[in-house]
């Protein structure tokens, strides 16, 4: 078995070294290179899950559609499609495109065990085809809904709780609520 890897950086984003995934999220989480992901139909509606309670930072919380890290010498579109495919069982061939909407997002949130996610995260929206099947892993995933994408911002500026912190911060940015809303109205 091979052990993930993430990718360390100093405050400018410039790549310092690598870390073992399983033992760098604690409680003095090391800035490091990741993304997040919004999966959207072509009905306009956005993928929403739930983390699954195995989860070692924000068990059970409902989030964006994925996230992941970039391995070293892996692009972050190429994650994208891999950590589609992993967590959510979404096929390359099903992804029509991926878009970077916040490119130079970032954030440091502490979860109530006390561990630390502190990232540089561009954020993506991933549209897939009308076809495309959805198949969460378990070990990642609870449950999962497909929202409205105007609801979802709503929910994130009236009930901040019920989501990731993450989650929350993205759709602060007007960029990413745009982008969400145009898929909508096309």
């Amino acid at each position: 078995m091979t052990v993930e890897k993430v990718v360390l950086v100093d405050d400018a984003g410039k790549p310092i070294g690598t870390a073992d995934k399983a033992a760098v999220h604690t409680d003095n989480t090391p800035l490091h290179l990741a993304f997040s992901a919004y999966v959207v139909r072509p009905d306009g509606r956005t993928l929403l899950t739930r983390r699954a309670l195995s989860k070692k930072t924000w068990p059970g919380t409902w989030t964006n559609s994925f996230c992941g890290h970039p391995a070293p010498g892996e692009t972050t579109e190429a994650a994208v499609v891999r950590r589609a495919g992993y967590e959510l069982g979404i096929d390359a061939e099903s992804v029509d495109s991926i878009e970077e909407v916040l490119p130079d997002f970032r954030y440091r949130a502490v979860d109530s065990s006390g561990i630390v996610e502190h990232e540089i995260c561009p954020v993506y929206l991933v549209r897939i085809a009308e076809d495309a099947q959805v198949n969460p892993r378990r070990d990642e995933v609870e449950e999962y809904a497909w929202v409205d994408a105007s609801a979802l911002v709503d929910t994130a500026r009236q009930l901040p709780q019920v989501l990731s912190p993450w989650c929350v911060s993205e759709l602060a940015e007007e960029a990413l609520v745009k982008a969400l809303s145009e898929q909508t109205s096309s």
